[in-house]
């Protein structure tokens, strides 16, 4: 695993662009300086990524090469890079663990060293296999952040005001309506035609992946829906949009996600009122009411349970809440 072929004339150290030769900020003995040198010029002239990713990749590099320099006790070489393994590997990531670097910032320092070994290998300086065995470190999902019950709402009340197009208002809270009450995806309901219009007991939605389901329709929003159809001043056939914006043509997703920020401004909302956090909000009510995991992922289209999990945790840091503020044991002694 160690060095490969010596470098080409082509490969000269005078074939570095003036700039390579500012410091880059780590220790390392002269053939792997010059080695990286020259990765940076085939970033920046072959591949011609943008300054601040040239940045980040060198400042990632130079981080690995100094903390190689501290795990070995001097500075590497490329014979050091041809004799990692991958418990090497795995502790340089666990010590920027250590740091406190979150997982995303770990996987963007793992991709800059990957992409350092991969030109090395494809240009014939090294092959080291053990780097292709390490797993990316994975990003924990934020957590779904749910409105609670009177937000809600309050929100879908609030949502039919608009005083200059009543019908449009009628519409609002007819989606908004929708989204809460049958927990879809804001594509899933505007991709709904007028055929398609939930206004009997069940509503058939295709969500991600073609995949088809049936979800319950509240007598909320049929009367949501029926009331935003008698208003609306369009008449479409039924494969027309069942949303429809000012002109008639099928409502842009961005003319909700607008409309959702002018109520939550006016509600003291915080940013996460979107309208997918109707969706989370289905989820999290019904899970606090005692609905059942299994079915509330069959409503909500997740092909796997784990994704619907997530409101388990949600629940339980409402729950943990409640607890701490209302259990006497919980409260801090004065």
């Amino acid at each position: 695993m160690t060095g490969g072929p010596a470098a080409s004339p082509d490969d000269a150290p005078e074939d570095i662009p003036e700039d390579s030769g500012r410091p880059l900020g780590f220790s390392a003995r002269p053939d792997l300086q010059e080695a990286v040198a020259l990765w940076r010029r085939w970033l920046a002239t072959e591949k011609r990524v943008a300054d601040h990713t040239l940045t980040a990749y060198t400042a990632d590099v130079a981080a690995f090469l100094t903390f190689l320099t501290g795990y070995h006790g001097q500075p590497p070489s490329m014979n050091t890079l041809g004799d990692l393994t991958a418990m090497d590997f795995r502790a340089w990531l666990a010590a920027l663990a250590r740091d406190g670097l979150i997982p995303a910032s770990r996987a963007r320092a793992l991709s800059a060293v990957r992409n350092l070994f991969r030109w090395l290998d494809r240009s014939g300086r090294l092959h080291n296999a053990a780097i292709g065995t390490i797993t990316t470190p994975r990003s924990k999902k934020p957590m779904p952040r749910p409105l609670t019950v009177a937000d809600a709402a309050t929100l879908l009340e609030a949502s039919g005001a608009e005083p200059d197009a009543p019908w449009i208002g009628a519409r609002d809270r007819a989606l908004f309506t929708l989204l809460y009450g049958c927990g879809l995806r804001i594509s899933e309901a505007l991709g709904l035609t007028r055929g398609e219009a939930p206004l009997g007991d069940l509503l058939r939605v295709t969500g991600k992946g073609r995949k088809e389901r049936q979800v319950p329709v509240l007598p909320a929003v049929n009367e949501a829906v029926r009331a935003y159809l008698d208003a609306c001043p369009y008449a479409p056939g039924p494969d027309a949009p069942l949303f429809v914006g000012v002109r008639g043509g099928p409502l842009n997703p961005a003319i909700a996600q607008r409309q959702m920020q002018h109520l939550r401004r006016l509600m003291g909302l915080p940013d996460s009122a979107t309208p997918h956090a109707l969706r989370h909000s289905f989820a999290t009510h019904l899970l606090a009411g005692g609905g059942d995991l299994r079915a509330i992922q069959d409503l909500l289209g997740h092909a796997s349970l784990s994704t619907t999990q997530r409101y388990t945790d949600v629940e339980t840091e409402h729950l943990m809440a409640i607890y701490a503020n209302a259990h006497p044991r919980a409260r801090a002694k004065e």
